[in-house]
């Protein structure tokens, strides 16, 4: 037989379960019936006024209601302040950058042209029954030209263009965004109705334009995924194919955190990478950038080329800029190789700082890169060594600037051994020439372990047979989620590291036979840094030719 709930014990439950909206029934009842009690108390005369007061005020809620809604229906879509964009129109001939001022890109410049051409033949195109260009990808790394390069493809093309950055479209406001998109395309479409087409450029695209995905709190990722929703309709719009609209997005990221509805065929399917230029190109730079300062005729800028491997175009355009600096501080007319040299040494490695050591140090300093310098020049196959100095420089007391003759995209084995030996050539000067070492040689370890670690651990380049990236196995890879744990065992983690440490051991043993046998060698360069404190490319070289030596190219690595 069912128990029998007692009433206070019910209403005791209700009160627990459905306090909340027990407690708003009683507010509103009161609410509803102290003003009607406090209205029986006075006379009938002011009861009327109240009660005619009261009528207005729904009449005065619905038209606040109504103000409110037309006022941030215009924030968004009528042109307010959250959806404002001030974008004037810049015809295509006041952009005034053309193709022989493009320098640097010439595969780029290319494909630029004949993005050109389509633009400029777009009602041929149609005619034959092909596709109109929609829009340009326009990726690489930065300072390499891509916004110059969509100025020249709006100079060449005659069309009107519109310059915005992706960070424009992003705001706090929630429908923003996507207010801004449409007010950019109806202003092109405005444009291209007077001129016949236009360019509409959004610079870091990856800022409006990455992967949607779900929101995870705030709304943030929800209007971020409507930004790029009224994107990919407005690129897709009728208005936009009639009026011959065309989008070029610039991004330094990789192509894969961009939205893939942005990169199908009918949007940003034409992709231009602009990469950084070649030896040619750095040449074709320094030619054009320095025609623009005063310049000594004696300065190579082949050399200069040589020099500035992986330098973007807007690096070269840095170095001549400083260089006019230093020019202009040392009183000099003209620009000089010198102090082209001074400002690439003052960008890549610091200003100087000249701190008073004692002679102790200044010694153990000199040592250490002589070491560094010797190792580098006979041992090292790719290369350089343009700089040597014991003047400090941000957080080093002394500096051993090489880099490679030409563009290595790939590092083999005995390149990888040779950066390891050139890292250990300072430790084992300072422990030839003073029987002990000095924290100096943090840095310098640091970078070697690390390359001795990749060779073993993730490039299959030791000596023990292990083939294969073991790194992917550890559960603190990022290549796997946390809660697969590791699949390596303590064994063969200890045996790689053996691997590691004798790859280090191997090393060193070859840099102190090297350092033994050029004891002279090593001297010299000591007592030249501590007279003259700095070294150039030209002053080392002769060095080496004064004492007969070649460079020592290791031959090629058997396979393990």
């Amino acid at each position: 037989m069912k128990k029998r709930i007692p009433f206070l014990r019910k209403l005791r439950l209700l009160w627990e379960l459905h306090w909340v909206k027990l407690a708003c029934l009683v507010v509103m009842l009161v609410s509803l019936l102290l003003p009607v009690f406090v209205l029986s108390k006075i006379d009938s005369y002011q009861r009327l006024y109240i009660m005619a007061l009261l009528s207005i005020f729904p009449i005065e809620a619905i038209l606040s209601a109504a103000f409110f809604v037309v006022f941030l229906y215009w924030l968004h879509y009528g042109g307010g302040s959250f959806s404002k964009m001030n974008k004037a129109m810049v015809r295509g001939d006041q952009v005034n950058v053309h193709w022989d001022q493009v320098i640097g890109m010439e595969e780029a410049k290319q494909e630029a042209g004949e993005v050109v051409e389509l633009l400029k033949d777009h009602v041929r195109v149609q005619q034959i029954g092909g596709k109109v260009l929609r829009g340009v990808l326009l990726s690489g790394p930065p300072g390499c030209g891509k916004t110059y390069l969509a100025k020249a493809i709006a100079t060449e093309s005659g069309l009107p263009f519109l310059s915005v950055s992706g960070s424009e479209f992003i705001e706090i406001f929630v429908g923003t965004g996507p207010a801004r998109v449409r007010k950019i395309f109806k202003k092109a479409q405005q444009m291209a109705r007077i001129e016949g087409g236009c360019i509409i450029f959004i610079d870091e695209l990856d800022a409006v334009g990455t992967s949607r995905g779900a929101d995870l709190g705030f709304g943030a990722q929800t209007e971020r995924n409507n930004t790029v929703n009224e994107l990919l309709v407005q690129m897709d719009g009728l208005e936009s194919g009639r009026c011959n609209i065309v989008v070029i997005g610039a991004t330094n990221a990789n192509e894969s955190v961009l939205d893939q509805a942005l990169l199908r065929p009918g949007r940003l399917d034409r992709k231009i990478y602009v990469d950084r230029p070649g030896l040619e190109d750095r040449d074709k730079l320094y030619q054009f950038y320095l025609k623009q300062v005063k310049t000594d005729p004696a300065v190579d800028t082949a050399r200069l080329a040589r020099r500035s491997v992986w330098k973007s175009p807007a690096d070269i355009e840095n170095v001549v800029k400083e260089a006019a600096l230093i020019a202009t501080r040392n009183k000099r007319d003209v620009v000089t190789s010198k102090d082209i040299s001074d400002a690439l040494e003052r960008i890549e490695l610091g200003f100087k700082r000249r701190r008073k050591m004692n002679e102790e140090e200044r010694r153990r300093i000199a040592y250490h890169e002589s070491g560094h310098i010797v190792v580098t020049y006979l041992l090292h196959p790719t290369d350089d060594v343009f700089k040597a100095s014991i003047i400090s420089r941000r957080d080093a007391l002394g500096v051993v600037y090489h880099q490679p003759r030409e563009e290595l995209f790939t590092s083999s084995r005995d390149r990888i051994l040779a950066n390891i030996k050139a890292a250990l050539g300072g430790y084992m000067a300072e422990k030839l020439k003073f029987d002990s070492t000095s924290d100096g040689v943090a840095a310098d370890f640091q970078n070697a372990m690390l390359q001795a670690h990749q060779m073993v651990w993730r490039l299959g380049m030791g000596n023990n047979g292990f083939i294969g990236d073991y790194e992917i196995l550890l559960g603190s890879s990022m290549f796997r989620g946390a809660s697969q744990g590791e699949r390596l065992s303590d064994r063969t983690k200890e045996r790689l590291n053996e691997e590691t440490h004798a790859i280090l051991l191997q090393c060193l043993k070859d840099v102190e036979g090297l350092l033994r046998s050029e004891d002279r060698l090593l001297e010299r360069f000591a007592q030249e840094l501590l007279k003259k404190e700095e070294l150039d490319y030209d002053e080392i070289e002769a060095i080496f030719v004064e004492y007969g030596k070649q460079r020592i190219f290791p031959p090629a690595s058997s396979p393990a």
